[in-house]
């Protein structure tokens, strides 16, 4: 009897799904309630520490990536056509999602099934760093959403404004991330392709 005596990779060994992109398996790094921001070791596959949140901003969804994504020039085309600006390139990292569910999940290191609703444009340091919406499949309260205008603007909100301050530290000059557009399911649908795209043409 054959048996697989290691874990799989999750960003190589995980698949993306065979509905994507209207349903992708995402593997969740943090929860709201972590106090530490937590982020997988590319070369392990592991959860590493990436730094203690020191401040009272915590991610308002579950928050991880899709797997066998990339984030590189198909990507970075993508969101410099949509929005004009100077892109240099992707960051180079799997494409993140946020989950949205009615459910307490009290830990990261898990995999769902997500349904992409939409997503934000984001620009960190001239690299597009895009942030898919999505809501977990099946949930009872979020479940039925299709695209991002079934969501709340409250709900929007407190995403972006998240991105927007989750690097600054109190007493320290602010860092500057550019929110260019909050798009609905059509554009996340591209995003998740272009990155998969991208995810090949890297990793074969």
């Amino acid at each position: 009897m054959q048996r697989n005596f290691y874990k799989a990779h999750p960003w190589h060994g995980i698949q993306i799904g065979k509905d994507m992109p209207k349903i992708v398996n995402s593997f969740i790094e943090i929860v709201s309630t972590d106090t530490v921001k937590y982020e997988i070791d590319k070369e392990t596959g592991y959860l590493k520490i990436d730094r203690p949140q020191k401040f009272s901003n915590i991610v308002p969804a579950l928050y991880g990536f899709v797997p066998q994504t990339y984030c590189g020039e198909l990507t970075a085309d993508l969101a410099r056509n949509a929005s004009g600006k100077d892109i240099e390139k992707g960051d180079g990292d799997p494409l993140d999602i946020l989950v949205l569910s009615e459910r307490a999940i009290t830990h990261g290191d898990i995999i769902c099934e997500a349904i992409p609703i939409g997503g934000i444009r984001m620009i960190d340091k001239g690299e597009a760093d895009d942030k898919i919406i999505a809501v977990l499949k099946d949930d009872s309260m979020y479940g039925k959403w299709k695209d991002i205008k079934d969501c709340p603007k409250s709900i929007i909100d407190r995403l972006v404004h998240y991105f927007l301050t989750y690097k600054n530290i109190p007493g320290e000059e602010k860092v500057a991330v550019d929110i260019d557009d909050v798009y609905g399911s059509e554009v996340a649908h591209q995003v998740i392709l272009k990155s998969r795209e991208d995810y090949r043409n890297m990793f074969g």
